[in-house]
């Protein structure tokens, strides 16, 4: 067995749904702290939190990472225990196992093999590990950025493990992630009888006209960068589920995933002037999750390339498409950020899992972007 494919199994072992880190934190520090890095723990609430260093000149390269899952499901769907590490055909199964704790294994693995060969290599390797990435996140990465900060700590580069590769290792890799803005909408209405709808109002049918302007808007139309802004209701909720009552109110949830080509400030006053055109008694709630980021070209870049051409032969393309990734809290400070991780078809589904030939090649790819960037 690799030491990639143990370490990945152990940490598949550890049931830690998120916000929960079940002593993944623990067994990583253990072979970090082995290599000559420093530990510190900066737990938040109920998120556990690493910070783990290796030098303290520039500059400064950060593998970013997540120790918690989302829940598994139902467990009879499964072909095994979901935290019970199982090699089938050449696939590791478990939760987690591309999302992201192989990711996780692999950085590790990389870092032993680095520093086998360059002990004494020009400037600092760090660790930012959390519980609090599958959750709300806002007891991980961002206070753990914001603690790096106050001490004057910068991070030149950072790579995060999310699982980016679409059919195989290094084919496709985030250089940037559009910014998701969410809310909750209530239309307030009359409540009555269905017979008699002229002593009521009804909420639904009120906002029905300001939803289809909402979804058929056109809130720009992106660049080279990023896909035009999307606008998407994820729930509707309204009655009391009597056939022959019309309802008080209505609830909707929605997300903006949006480009730089418009500000969340810019988004929220549109919502808020199509509903108010529509004239709806309305209470409005939004959520930022993350502002867009992008980073250029450069030497992040350029290094991420080479490796994953150097090792698998191929091109790499880079991309913002996606859900949101840690990497909104650190890209904000100066840092070049990448998110680059294994085949992402499996994530948060049903016998989540990767292939295991997979975690050896990323393994090799963190090691040689290492190579380059900090030896080369």
């Amino acid at each position: 067995m690799s030491a990639t494919l143990e370490l990945a199994k152990k940490l598949i072992a550890c049931a830690s749904i998120t916000p929960h880190d079940a002593g993944c934190q623990g067994l990583l520090a253990q072979r970090l702290l082995a290599l000559g890095f420093q530990g510190e723990q900066m737990n938040f609430g109920e998120v556990d939190n690493i910070w783990l260093r290796r030098g303290q000149k520039p500059p400064l390269f950060v593998f970013a990472g997540h120790t918690d899952v989302v829940p598994p499901g139902p467990p009879d769907q499964w072909l095994t225990d979901p935290f019970t590490p199982e090699v089938r055909n050449g696939l590791l199964y478990g939760r987690g196992a591309a999302d992201m704790k192989g990711s996780l294994a692999a950085m590790v693995t990389a870092c032993e093999h680095f520093i086998n060969v360059h002990s004494d290599h020009p400037g600092s390797i760090a660790f930012l590990l959390t519980s609090d990435e599958e959750g709300p996140a806002i007891n991980g990465t961002i206070k753990v950025v914001e603690t790096l900060q106050a001490r004057g700590e910068k991070i030149d580069y950072c790579l995060v493990g999310e699982p980016t590769s679409q059919k195989q290792v290094g084919d496709m890799i985030k250089n940037g992630r559009r910014g998701s803005l969410g809310g909750r909408l209530i239309v307030r209405g009359i409540q009555g009888h269905v017979a008699y709808p002229h002593l009521a109002d009804n909420p639904i049918h009120s906002l029905a006209p300001a939803l289809a302007v909402l979804c058929a808007q056109t809130w720009d139309q992106g660049n080279k960068d990023f896909p035009p802004t999307t606008f998407q209701i994820s729930n509707i909720q309204g009655g009391t589920g009597a056939t022959n009552v019309i309802p008080g109110e209505v609830e909707i949830l929605f997300n903006f995933r949006y480009s730089t080509e418009v500000t969340h400030q810019q988004l929220q006053q549109q919502m808020e002037e199509i509903l108010s055109q529509q004239r709806l008694n309305y209470e409005l709630e939004w959520t930022l999750s993350g502002k867009p980021f992008l980073t250029a070209p450069g030497s992040l870049m350029t290094a991420v390339s080479q490796a994953v051409r150097g090792i698998t032969g191929i091109d790499t393309e880079f991309s913002t498409t996606g859900g949101t990734s840690d990497g909104r809290f650190i890209a904000p400070t100066g840092a070049q950020v990448v998110e680059l991780g294994p085949v992402n078809a499996t994530i948060h589904k049903v016998n989540e899992c990767v292939a295991v030939a997979d975690l050896e090649t990323l393994s090799r790819i963190y090691s040689r972007i290492l190579e380059i960037l900090l030896t080369e």
